[in-house]
């Protein structure tokens, strides 16, 4: 029953977890705006996680009946899909939505540069800039020649239609996606890429009073003065989503599953190495979820670990363990799409993980084909001593104990004997040659 607890309380520990993490729970909720200003705070990378946290901020502004929904941005971009999520999010919202880039140091990068001009009103902290939105990929580097100008025309194009719909300046958006150029928050609204630029949230809000936006339902005039201001901030679900939605976290995640799973297989009863797995695994499935699985690199994976498994069984001199590194490898390559791994993170977690897989197949492949050492089978082909003549029974000192013993052959005490079989207390022996007279 010891065993068994401590899988018990992390089951138990991970459905809490999911519990917490459903749509519509999670911990640090906000109170209830009645017609006030909610204030979405966005910092970090756009990633599926932050998409969420955004969209649900949005729904809840609606489902409160807020008069402005705020999106204070800093972020040095992202993902384009979460990217898009958020944008259609913000076009399609029933309430007015103002993108703030604050507070003072802050910055609307790549993807941000969309997600601001995507606002129903656009606006910057003093001291902050925006831009430099050319796209790359998940490790920050520049995506292959012909594949980056189809990518480059897409987001331009996508970009600068939200730009003039909304009313901005387009042609900066363009080039600020093709050149990566970037400027301050007094030339973003020189240029028209923004319509303010304010000191602070304070500043900000006063600024907005009597503001004329153009929503799906007609022209709104917004009304701040007197509203309440309600900060949206990410609760507990949303900090675990924003963690585990990194391609890099549900890799490591992956990978430990698997460690601590094979390792569990290989040598049962551990128990931890299994929990740990076990947790880890379903920890980076549900992480998938958010993210462009290529699911040809997810086999090659698995693909691997069953031949790190073959290995233990099967005497191939390191030939399904080179076959395991090189899948194991190629699906890690492959694993997500439009997103990598880092390089810095995937190589040496491959070369961790694969001698991980490599040490302990060698070690259970010793363990598979080593002789037993106890019990009856350990005394399977053992030499003893006669003690008492054995005609056809005796006794014969073997494996440091006495033991009855029977032969079809005349064994006098001294001779040396080999046990051929074990049969309840009395082992069948048959004569060994000595060497000593055999040379005679």
């Amino acid at each position: 029953m010891g065993k068994l607890r401590l899988p018990f309380l992390a089951v138990i520990l991970l459905v809490s977890l999911f519990w917490f993490c459903r749509p519509g729970q999670g911990l640090g909720s906000t109170a209830d705006p009645g017609g006030g200003i909610l204030i979405i705070e966005l910092e970090g990378p756009i990633n599926p996680g932050t998409a969420m946290y955004v969209i649900r901020g949005l729904e809840k502004a609606e489902g409160d009946g807020a008069a402005i929904a705020i999106i204070r941005l800093d972020t040095p971009g992202g993902l384009a899909s979460s990217m898009r999520t958020i944008i259609k999010a913000i076009l399609n919202s029933p309430v007015p939505v103002v993108v703030y880039v604050g507070p003072r140091g802050a910055g609307a990068a790549s993807a941000g540069v969309m997600v601001t001009v995507a606002g129903h009103v656009a606006a910057m902290a003093e001291g902050t800039n925006i831009g430099a939105a050319h796209p790359v990929n998940a490790g920050g580097k520049d995506i292959e020649k012909t594949m980056s100008e189809k990518v480059v025309n897409d987001m331009a194009a996508y970009a600068r239609g939200i730009a003039e719909d909304k009313g901005r300046n387009g042609e900066w958006v363009e080039k600020a996606i093709r050149e990566s150029v970037s400027i301050t928050a007094d030339e973003a609204r020189d240029k028209g890429v923004v319509d303010l630029v304010v000191k602070d949230m304070d500043h900000l809000i006063r600024d907005l009073d009597g503001r004329e936006v153009r929503m799906p339902q007609g022209k709104v005039t917004l009304k701040t003065t007197g509203l309440k201001q309600v900060y949206y901030k990410p609760g507990f679900r949303d900090k675990v989503l924003k963690t585990i939605s990194d391609p890099n976290i549900a890799y490591i995640l992956m990978m430990i599953g698997l460690a601590g799973l094979y390792f569990e297989l290989s040598h049962p009863g551990a128990v931890f190495p299994g929990v740990i797995g076990a947790i880890s695994l379903i920890l980076a499935f549900f992480s998938f979820q958010t993210l462009p699985v290529n699911y040809a690199g997810l086999l090659l994976i698995l693909l691997a670990i069953l031949f790190f498994i073959a290995e233990v069984k099967v005497a191939s001199y390191g030939i399904l363990s080179i076959g395991g590194l090189i899948s194991l490898t190629l699906g890690s390559i492959m694993l997500f799409e439009d997103v990598g791994v880092s390089l810095t993170l995937m190589l040496p977690t491959i070369l961790l993980i694969g001698g991980f897989f490599v040490v302990v197949a060698g070690l259970a492949f010793r363990a598979y084909h080593t002789r037993p050492r106890g019990g009856t089978d350990g005394l399977m082909g053992e030499i003893g001593e006669v003690m008492e003549r054995i005609a056809p029974e005796g006794l014969i000192f073997v494996h440091g104990e006495y033991w009855r013993a029977v032969s079809n052959e005349r064994l006098e005490p001294g001779d040396k004997a080999e046990v051929t079989g074990v049969k309840g207390l009395i082992l069948t022996v048959r004569k060994t040659p000595n060497p000593l007279l055999d040379n005679h």
